[in-house]
């Protein structure tokens, strides 16, 4: 019998080419196996009829197959094998993908049990790609796990693999959540839970189960999460002296904000503690976390320390340069500006006065982190739009200087005790306040019928002397990138011909790309037509009129992000989404944008619609890959997590205690 730490080719009827497949979606052990859990089940003792199928649901239903399945090739690539279904309730249509075989075994007349996944609604409602069998009358299935699959493997391969995987647990698999958390939570033992969530018998186990498994892993979680926060705290950081900002504060044209000022005060304690600092800002578009950054700059700068921005386009990078350099000048602090695309002499001038020490704050992209980039004495990082970035990179910036403080700063709001969770390691300010005179966006959703008022609407805004952005999707893979974009400028400029029009893509080369931008702030341009490539970066006051292209493609949190383009000048600004006739999905989330302009809201949203995996890219944000929990969705459970996690780790910080679970963690985060 093979045993846990074997990999799938010890498997009877698994061979070398499906071992490999297993292998490329990250199954080397059968320990691996039980760790890719069903996404569905099928009940099979729970027979429904016909005509109570409802749209979204997995069901399974008796029925006898009406019409010979017949197939349909409706493009390259892809086959569709349809046929009709029926009980004594009523008629289903059946749809196979790319699967004229499976419909094959299927006989005009006979009684099967079909079990699959429902869409669409009366006439229209279909089964897609459904399990079926023989059955013979009024006999029942069991539950039957339903697994993600991948080209190449079947549901077949996985009930091999985990069922092996199964028969190697007695023993093997020791418990190592504590005893007092399993009973305060009602949680099944390991094995148990094993067992109930690969081969269950209810749909009860299944739930217990699954709630095991869920809490067990976002435990692990922040178990690591702890351990990496309070390893930090025990390495020695710079210590800040002077935290006096009164001069950086009687220099910025504004009053700032209560949560600036939280924020600010929050960063200069970490910068005095004897600790690197490692701090998230994350607020709202326009809620002023550039002040914020610019605070821990000057801090750096008068303490004799050198202070990075790393912005993640160049033209961010260049705005960031023209607003601060000459706040920061006139605190006596010099700022240089670093980008890939500077000409070979300003790069090595750049180089010479960052080695030197000559310049105080260095502004830039990527370039900050090149092998050639060395630093007199960094004190201070700031990485800005801290999505764009990979883990990877941040390490490599913070890498310039001899353990500097970091801060971190996000333009997606979520919840203060989802940042705590999502960011386990780093501390976290909130910024929920914005700047007093700031007017809300008016948002609004229209299908096509709207299209040609809402191109009179775009000629009064510029008539009115505004400017307006038109942002069409990154077309998704596969497809003639940058298309739509170009196509949407051609057709704007039939429509109004009079107008300048304008096009910025992430294709161009940025010497394009700047001229256009510059052009588009200097009102050379009357209507910019831009891919998501102005999502961060641009302010242009005067610009005040957004309009998306098929808004249905993009995340809320993204639209709202685009929204924040605009409303940024003293004239009333519009936003309006293209795709409210698109289905149901799509008025229910666009409506979600057109009722709030608060990003936390949207946030929320965005995440119990996407989840944590899209919202945001689990590589970005540097947490281990989970299997099953889903941390918007399992907020309530995740926080019991963090709370027993921290306890636990007070009192024992490097798991002496527990060395099966210290295992488990190390595992997770390797």
């Amino acid at each position: 019998m093979p045993a846990l730490h074997d990999g799938p080719r010890s498997v009877q009827g698994i061979g070398p080419k499906k071992a490999a497949i297993f292998e490329r979606i990250g199954i080397h052990t059968l320990q691996d196996a039980l760790e890719l859990y069903p996404r569905d089940y099928d009940d099979r003792t729970h027979i429904s009829p016909i005509s109570a199928l409802r749209d979204g649901e997995r069901a399974c239903v008796r029925a006898v197959v009406g019409s010979t399945p017949t197939l349909h090739r409706i493009r390259k690539g892809m086959e569709l094998t349809k046929f009709t279904i029926f009980d004594d309730s009523g008629t289903v249509n059946v749809t196979y993908f790319n699967n004229r075989y499976q419909a094959a075994l299927l006989r005009e007349g006979e009684e099967y049990l079909f079990c699959g996944a429902v869409r669409g609604w009366g006439r229209g409602r279909q089964l897609l790609s459904p399990d079926f069998e023989k059955k013979p009358s009024g006999e029942t299935g069991g539950i039957v796990p339903i697994y993600p699959l991948t080209a190449g493997l079947t549901q077949r391969d996985l009930m091999r693999l985990t069922q092996a995987a199964l028969d190697a647990v007695p023993g093997a698999y020791p418990e190592f959540l504590p005893g007092g958390l399993l009973a305060e939570y009602d949680l099944p033992p390991l094995e148990d839970a094993l067992i109930s969530i690969h081969r269950p018998s209810t749909m009860a186990e299944v739930s217990a189960a699954r709630r095991r498994m869920i809490f067990e892993e976002l435990f692990l979680l922040c178990c690591g999460l702890q351990r990496r926060k309070d390893k930090r705290k025990e390495s020695v950081g710079l210590v800040f002296g002077n935290v006096d900002l009164s001069a950086f504060w009687a220099a910025l044209p504004f009053p700032p904000t209560g949560a600036q000022a939280r924020a600010v005060s929050e960063l200069s304690a970490d910068c005095t503690d004897g600790h690197p600092m490692s701090r998230l800002v994350q607020g709202d578009v326009g809620s002023g976390k550039t002040a914020v950054a610019a605070a821990l700059c000057v801090l750096a700068a008068q303490n004799g320390f050198q202070a990075a921005l790393m912005a993640p386009t160049e033209i961010l990078a260049a705005q960031h340069y023209e607003s601060l350099g000459p706040l920061f000048a006139s605190l006596g602090f010099s700022c240089t500006l670093l980008t890939g695309s500077m000409g070979a002499a300003d790069k090595r001038a750049a180089h010479a006065a960052i080695s030197s020490g000559e310049t105080h704050i260095i502004i830039g992209t990527h370039a900050l982190i090149q092998k050639d980039v060395e630093f007199a004495n960094l004190g201070a990082a700031v990485v800005d739009e801290q999505h764009r970035f990979g883990v990877n990179q941040r390490a490599a910036l913070r890498q310039k200087g001899q353990l500097p403080h970091v801060l971190i700063m996000s333009a997606t709001p979520i919840p203060r005790t989802l940042a705590l969770i999502m960011y386990g390691d780093l501390d976290v300010s909130v910024l929920d306040e914005l700047p007093p005179g700031r007017q809300p966006v008016a948002t609004y959703a229209v299908g096509e019928k709207m299209r040609p008022r809402i191109y009179k609407f775009m000629e009064k805004q510029i008539l009115d002397g505004g400017q307006v952005y038109v942002v069409c999707p990154l077309v998704e893979e596969g497809e003639q990138p940058l298309k739509s974009a170009e196509q949407h400028t051609e057709t704007l400029r039939q429509v109004l011909p009079h107008r300048r029009i304008g096009l910025l893509h992430g294709k161009m080369k940025q010497a394009e790309k700047d001229a256009v931008m510059s052009d588009f702030s200097a009102g050379k341009i009357d209507i910019l037509v831009a891919t998501t490539v102005i999502e961060v970066g641009v302010n242009v006051p005067n610009a005040n009129l957004m309009v998306v292209e098929d808004g249905d493609r993009f995340g809320l949190s993204q639209l709202h992000q685009l929204r924040g383009r605009v409303g940024r000048g003293r004239r009333q600004s519009y936003c309006i989404f293209f795709g409210k006739d698109k289905g149901e999905k799509a008025r229910t989330r666009l409506a979600t944008l057109c009722g709030t302009n608060d990003g936390f809201a949207i946030a929320r949203a965005d995440l119990a619609q996407r989840g944590p995996g899209d919202f945001f890219g689990q590589r970005q944000h540097g947490l281990p890959v989970l299997h099953i929990a889903n941390i918007a969705s399992d907020l309530a459970l995740m926080q019991s997590a963090r709370e027993e996690a921290e306890r636990l780790l007070s009192a024992d910080p490097l798991l002496s205690a527990y060395p099966a679970l210290r295992d488990r963690v190390n595992r997770m985060f390797r």
